[in-house]
């Protein structure tokens, strides 16, 4: 970016909640169903019916505004979003406007340069979804309106975002924050979790906003990231080329990697929000949300903080470990069954999540069990088998599901760990190697990795590493005097 200025963003995230009906009826929410079963005629805006709303939405939105340090308003009021579009069957959209549930809050990011920002939210606001325009037809678009009275919160940021990470981090908070709260499971592909972004620029020192645009249709991390580099460099070159910057929507093309006009940016009055007639102010009580907050888990920062103080792990181990709610648990239950808090921590970070990645499955889907990590772990350290009989062991769990001790006694992979046994292999290595040994006792003492090997290799791997090690040296240095 053009050093002499600077970006100012704004996020709006919309969240899809996790309740199991819409916003104003008892239709289902769930996802992949057949296109446009999830209807009644209340989400379809018939003449006559009447929204009734949906008390669980209101305290997952509550949860969300106390977990992002927001005043909860005790009184907040639904308004109507007048637009016409062919997925919107009622013509406007049931949303909060002047008077939202949540307002003033923050959350901090950690960002790449070791510093941490502070960002501020303005407001999250419950509405209902809209449906679903299918486009990609050869003449036709069809319309779903199975996502009609989703519950939505629509999560608006200040502008305080300078670029393009710091938006990725705030965005990645968000994901992680609603993830912990088991309110939305944050999938942008399936489009549960959703991101425009307002984007300006202006010369560094200046206070003045520049002309914002938006931009829509950013499905992943990535694109978001992606998309805002690109606005922000098409901005200042505008400028700098003597032109303005129009005030416009915009749609992100992820193939093209570029972000094309879609219409006239909105102002707040094109919606003409009014007071919705058919629903009541919602009053959220003190009692209602110290109610609520009793059902707050442990937010990410503050189980970060606790990995590094209870299981004395590095920072980064941590930071991994309590990136989603899943995986701290995951962690939490392998530590119930071994006291070695690390190696947990390695085997989680290396082959556990490289498996995962792979298979991109859950991690509460995994076919290794917490408790059976842990017990594979304690048979490294009680001795029973070596670290790489542990390597070896680890793929017959995750293809049979059995417990560690099982696969070791069945595969006769029981750690060598009787000196005799040990001495007598050594002996032999020395034997067969004779020029090796001359190399140790001459001073080159890198062939004595080579001899361990073949001890290894002559114990099928099953002889106790530090046992050979120690008994090896033994057997060369005698051969010394």
């Amino acid at each position: 970016m053009n050093s002499k200025y600077e970006a100012v963003i704004g996020l709006e995230v919309h969240a899809q909640l996790l309740t199991e009906t819409k916003l104003f009826c008892g239709c289902s929410t769930k996802f992949g169903n057949p296109p446009n079963t999830n209807v009644c005629p209340i989400c379809l805006g018939h003449p006559g019916v009447l929204p009734v709303l949906n008390k669980k939405a209101v305290e997952y939105a509550v949860l969300m505004g106390l977990a992002t340090n927001c005043r909860i308003n005790e009184k907040s009021v639904f308004a109507r979003k007048n637009y016409f579009y062919p997925d919107l069957p009622k013509g406007y959209q049931i949303s909060q406007y002047d008077l939202p549930v949540c307002e003033a809050g923050h959350i901090d990011v950690d960002l790449s340069d070791g510093s941490t920002k502070r960002l501020g939210i303005t407001r999250i606001h419950l509405e209902e979804d809209a449906g679903k325009s299918i486009h990609d037809q050869a003449f036709e678009t069809l319309v779903d309106v199975n996502r009609c009275g989703v519950p939505l919160i629509e999560i608006v940021s200040e502008p305080d975002m300078r670029s393009a990470e710091e938006a990725y981090q705030y965005l990645s908070k968000i994901k992680q924050i609603v993830q912990y709260l088991s309110i939305c499971d944050g999938n942008m592909e399936e489009g549960s979790l959703r991101c425009d972004a307002n984007i300006s620029v202006r010369l560094k020192g200046e206070t003045k906003l520049g002309t914002k645009t938006e931009i829509k249709n950013m499905n992943s991390f990535k694109n978001v990231e992606k998309a805002l580099n690109y606005e922000i460099e098409r901005q200042i070159e505008l400028i700098e080329d003597g032109g303005k910057v129009i005030q416009e929507t915009l749609l992100w093309n992820a193939d093209l990697n570029i972000a094309s006009p879609m219409r006239g940016k909105e102002e707040a009055h094109d919606y003409r929000y009014f007071p919705e007639p058919d629903l009541m102010p919602v009053i959220v009580s003190n009692d209602w949300v110290k109610e609520i907050s009793e059902n707050l888990p442990e937010l990410p920062e503050a189980r970060k903080q606790r990995f590094t103080s209870e299981y004395k792990l590095p920072t980064y181990d941590a930071d991994i470990l309590t990136s989603s709610r899943d995986l701290a648990d995951y962690y939490e239950e392998v530590a119930k069954v071994t006291a070695d808090y690390k190696s947990a921590s390695n085997w989680i970070m290396g082959d556990i999540l490289k498996v995962v990645n792979e298979t991109k499955t859950s991690i509460k889907d995994f076919s290794i069990k917490p408790v059976q990590l842990g017990k594979l772990i304690n048979l490294i350290n009680n001795n029973t088998i070596s670290g790489k009989i542990a390597k070896d062991v680890f793929p017959f769990m995750l293809k049979e599901g059995k417990d560690p001790e099982v696969i070791v006694k069945e595969k006769n992979l029981v750690q060598i760990t009787d000196s005799s046994a040990i001495e007598s292999a050594i002996q032999k290595i020395l034997n067969n190697n004779p020029n090796e040994v001359e190399q140790y006792l001459s001073g080159k003492e890198k062939v004595f990795g080579f001899l361990v090997g073949q001890v290894m290799r002559e114990t099928k791997g099953k002889a106790n590493p530090k046992a050979v090690n120690d008994i090896l040296k033994e057997s060369l240095e005698a051969k010394r005097k």
